[in-house]
């Protein structure tokens, strides 16, 4: 799923014990994918941004439902085949990531969705407002349960027909993550990682608390909130429709999908989430956009999270955060 853009606010590039920030973008995924980190080499610098895009790259290859010959679209193409497929060691891990967050989302993120994406997709393209029957109908292809892992053999098998798994509440987060990490293992440990809006923060730039981002204001792209957040060895990631919806009858319906009606949201809320990872804070980001406030709070504190949800209601902008969330600035 696209996500919200959050605006990185970057301090003048500075040295400090021969440090210094150097910053790479490259278009991934549709998007841009900025790689920010401080090293005393350029050309080491350099080398490594490059190791990252690789590893980017070849994440894609494996997660997109865009690209027909995916190892994640040949795996649904398996659905109700009644076989097991063994699957990379990639593929795997975020399966099984991605089957932590159903569960305890009790099933608000579900993955399995795909069918119900591609059809509200095609809606958006259309700008035609799909029929209850086809909502219903791609709907009973959906179900994480219907997803078996056999992670001692690396394999999984779909068993209902018609399934289609759908990584992109997961997916930029858990990329972004896994270059941090890449990153970390060289030693390299100041540094911002930004999968188009997915953030993930190493430790703090020289001299300073922490990085500095700043968040839009809930349905502007442009608009940023008075407060700013400053964190570092966190992710922090906004979800919301500001790119992506359809209107019909007067109610706008976001690109981010209820798994139990089959509809997208209509609540025109902007949530953003600090966690400990990128993949936590991905999925949980996403569904803060489709729970009630209560249970985002008591999922927020079982994670170890923190978050601020900005919701329109009646024109009128409401926020609602947790406890600790104003402790990051």
């Amino acid at each position: 799923m696209a996500k919200w853009f959050l605006l990185i606010v970057f301090f003048p590039v500075c040295t400090h014990a021969q440090l210094t920030r150097f910053s790479f973008t490259q278009p991934k995924m549709g998007s841009y994918f900025t790689i920010t980190l401080y090293d005393t080499d350029s050309l080491h610098a350099s080398e490594l941004a490059n190791e990252c895009y690789k590893l980017v790259d070849s994440l894609n290859e494996i997660y997109s439902d865009y690209i027909p010959g995916s190892e994640l679209n040949r795996l649904s193409a398996t659905a109700g085949k009644k076989e097991w497929v063994k699957v990379s060691a990639a593929l795997l891990d975020i399966l099984m990531e991605s089957q932590r967050a159903w569960k305890l989302s009790k099933g608000a993120f579900d993955i399995t969705i795909g069918p119900v994406v591609r059809l509200w997709r095609k809606a958006r393209k259309e700008n035609k407002f799909p029929g209850t029957d086809s909502v219903a109908r791609v709907l009973k292809a959906t179900g994480f349960q219907y997803v078996l892992i056999d992670s001692a053999n690396s394999r999984i098998q779909l068993t209902k027909p018609h399934m289609q798994l759908d990584l992109g509440g997961i997916g930029q987060g858990y990329m972004a993550q896994k270059v941090h990490d890449h990153l970390a293992k060289n030693n390299i440990k100041m540094t911002l990682i930004d999968a188009s809006g997915d953030i993930v923060l190493g430790e703090s730039p020289p001299a300073r608390e922490g990085w500095r981002i700043a968040v839009n204001v809930p349905e502007s792209s442009e608009e940023l909130l008075d407060r700013q957040i400053v964190a570092h060895n966190k992710a922090v990631i906004t979800s919301g429709d500001v790119y992506q919806y359809i209107t019909h009858n007067g109610k706008k319906y976001s690109h981010i999908i209820d798994p139990a009606t089959g509809y997208g949201v209509t609540n025109q809320r902007n949530a953003t989430v600090i966690a400990g990872d990128g993949i936590t804070a991905d999925w949980l980001a996403t569904t803060c956009t489709i729970l009630s406030i209560k249970k985002i709070k008591k999922l927020a504190r079982q994670l170890d999270a923190e978050f601020l949800i900005g919701t329109l209601k009646n024109g009128k902008l409401h926020f609602y955060k947790s406890k600790n969330f104003d402790k990051m600035k």
